[in-house]
């Protein structure tokens, strides 16, 4: 983890449609709740708390000061005014900085337009944008950054496997749902197996995209036969007693 996230709020003493008026003078109501904790309802200055949630996003800890008491939170969702995308309440998770937590980290390519596959007039099309890592609050990474200066051939790629995570950090395994009595012996795929970014030749990467949008427009043609030559039921005639 970088830098911290601080964000000052208060306490928050109206609620209901009184909020219209903190509002109107630039506060974003909001909650902070967690285990063992009753939620709190909290005030934020509009300014720092869109810089605090472009920064954090749902993935990095904000150190909340609560008039001047400290506590570690996740933001965990976030209402906005759909016309102007304005923040109009946010929730925050309070969490143990003790104990792990599981968090959605971005991916991002670092040295795109460097590798020899680039260079060479191939394109790297990145497959993940993000995953989930276990870790304790203050040790979750604000993102993950996957070299592809390494890329050189059609077909070449990175996988998760690749990525050297942060220290305490570890992804997130989930179950696959599998039949328990399925071979044991069979081969399980690993979470470190997942594709971030594969090379394509342009052409090969267009015809596949033309072959997708084909697949996609027939079986969309399909339905709408289907739907069509579907019978109504009829009216009944009778009266209803």
């Amino acid at each position: 983890m970088g830098e911290k996230i601080t964000l000052n709020v208060t306490d928050r003493t109206v609620f209901g449609k009184k909020v219209a008026k903190l509002r109107k003078e630039g506060l974003v109501p909001g909650v902070v709740y967690g285990a063992g904790i009753e939620p709190h309802a909290i005030q934020a200055q509009e300014g720092e708390l869109a810089k605090v949630l472009k920064a954090a996003g749902k993935h990095t800890p904000v150190m909340l000061t609560i008039d001047g008491k400290k506590r570690i939170a996740m933001v965990k969702d976030i209402e906005t005014e759909p016309t102007r995308a304005k923040v109009t309440h946010v929730s925050f998770h309070a969490v143990n900085q003790n104990q792990p937590v599981i968090a959605e980290v971005p991916i991002h390519l670092d040295g795109e337009g460097e590798s020899p596959a680039e260079r060479a007039g191939l394109i790297v099309l990145q497959s993940l944008e993000v995953v989930e890592v276990k870790a304790l609050p203050l040790d979750l990474p604000s993102e993950l950054l996957v070299d592809i200066r390494g890329l050189k051939e059609p077909g070449d790629r990175i996988t998760l496997g690749d990525v050297v995570l942060p220290e305490n950090v570890e992804y997130v395994v989930h179950s696959t749902g599998r039949d328990e009595e399925a071979d044991e012996n069979e081969e399980q795929p690993s979470i470190t197996d997942l594709v971030v970014a594969t090379v394509y030749e342009p052409g090969a990467l267009q015809a596949a995209n033309e072959a997708a949008a084909g697949e996609a427009e027939t079986a969309d043609a399909e339905q709408v036969e289907a739907e069509a030559g579907e019978e109504k039921p009829a009216e009944s005639t009778e009266k209803a007693e």
